[in-house]
């Protein structure tokens, strides 16, 4: 008889959309908050087109000499299964994004190794709807996140949507993350 060998919990590092709390209940049901950390020499950036929030996508860019920060999450095998559904992550490298091991440090400077979801291919810088920059800074506040980063993302230019966000697709609907799932 084959051994069965348990996963273990995953910690992810979430930067943009994915720290509100509203966003992460949806995609998964037993998510857990380890930590405010930073990821050095990393920068928040915006590119291509969302449909979901009618403007640009969030991306983890190298930025030598700024941090990107973010939340740590704990996450159970099945949530990180469906947040990578969520993020469009495939393991064979064809997705939106892929998973990528990182060592962030946290606002009281324990370190954690974490994986993030890191856009594969970038295209072209654009700005981020309002709604979503909004959605992404309600996250920085609710989690603590230093004051001078939040101010920053609120001064980064967006465009209006064109129609009301988020337009999730029905497969993105809360019910996802009401199933059964080993905490």
């Amino acid at each position: 008889m084959a051994e069965h060998k348990k996963r273990e919990s995953i910690l992810h590092f979430a930067y943009g959309a994915d720290m509100n709390p509203r966003q992460i209940a949806e995609r998964c049901s037993c998510a857990r908050v380890v930590a405010v950390a930073r990821l050095p020499d990393y920068a928040l950036s915006f590119h291509g087109h969302s449909a979901t929030w009618d403007g640009g996508e969030e991306a983890a860019v190298p930025r030598p000499g700024e941090d990107l920060y973010g939340v740590v999450y704990r996450l159970s095998p099945t949530d990180a299964d469906r947040l990578d559904a969520a993020q469009g992550v495939r393991l064979n490298g064809t997705g939106n994004y892929f998973h990528y091991p990182a060592k962030v440090i946290g606002t009281d400077g324990r370190r954690f190794d974490v994986v993030l979801h890191k856009r594969d291919v970038l295209r072209e810088v654009s700005c981020p709807s309002r709604g979503y920059l909004d959605f992404i800074v309600a996250g920085a506040v609710l989690h603590g996140l230093p004051e001078v980063y939040v101010d920053l993302l609120r001064q980064t230019k967006t465009s209006e949507a064109r129609y009301a966000v988020p337009r999730r697709p029905a497969e993105c609907l809360p019910v996802l993350a009401g199933t059964s799932c080993a905490c």
